[in-house]
């Protein structure tokens, strides 16, 4: 979101080009934002700009960045390892599925536009997708760690991948599509908490 009138004083150049993409976005879409609607929001010059960024795309891999990394805290604090393990699953789902309602105008231009960056999108979303696994695979180790006397085995990285990359799957797809993304809870946790059943030591 936005940052208020007392916090922006005090952000760096870098965060406030990247907020006033965002600000941009919500107003207009990516398409639509040139270097000079950022600048502008941003109360800086092309210079500045073009000091911490190559062009506009890179900015928006910023952002997205910037937006991944508060998803995955959300994710992070939302689940208590001290509660059973369908209780984590359902809000670690909750916890993602909220941070991608939070910002919809974000998260439809991340799905409409990063494949338009070529080899750079796809790495940025490569990236992604394996921090969301390396997440989950600790979060599984948490889970192992409090509840030994569920048998959980360890979470392969590489199913840890296709659980994340098929739920990002589904949501992108959702929000070309319009669904409530509210639809999208139930099954997402059933198809999670029925992998991790597979798992039993």
């Amino acid at each position: 979101m936005a940052a208020s009138a007392s916090s922006a004083a005090t952000e760096t150049p870098r965060a406030r080009l990247i907020d006033a993409l965002a600000e941009a976005i919500r107003a207009k879409g990516y398409r639509e934002t040139t270097v000079a609607d950022i600048v502008a929001g941003a109360r800086t010059s092309r210079r500045t700009f073009y000091q911490h960024f190559a062009d506009r795309g890179e900015c928006f891999l910023a952002l997205f960045e910037q937006e991944t990394q508060h998803k995955l805290e959300l994710i992070a604090a939302a689940v208590d390892p001290a509660r059973p393990l369908e209780d984590q699953i359902e809000a670690a789902i909750d916890a993602y599925i909220d941070g991608v309602k939070a910002e919809p105008a974000l998260q439809a231009s991340f799905a409409r536009e990063l494949p338009g960056l070529a080899e750079a999108g796809a790495d940025a979303v490569h990236a992604v997708t394996d921090r969301y696994a390396a997440l989950l695979v600790a979060l599984t180790e948490q889970a192992r760690a409090q509840h030994p006397e569920a048998g959980l085995a360890p979470l392969g990285r590489d199913i840890a991948v296709i659980l994340v990359g098929g739920l990002r799957e589904l949501l992108v797809m959702a929000i070309g599509q319009r669904r409530d993304l509210d639809e999208l809870r139930g099954p997402s946790a059933e198809v999670v908490a029925a992998i991790l059943g597979t798992l039993r030591a």
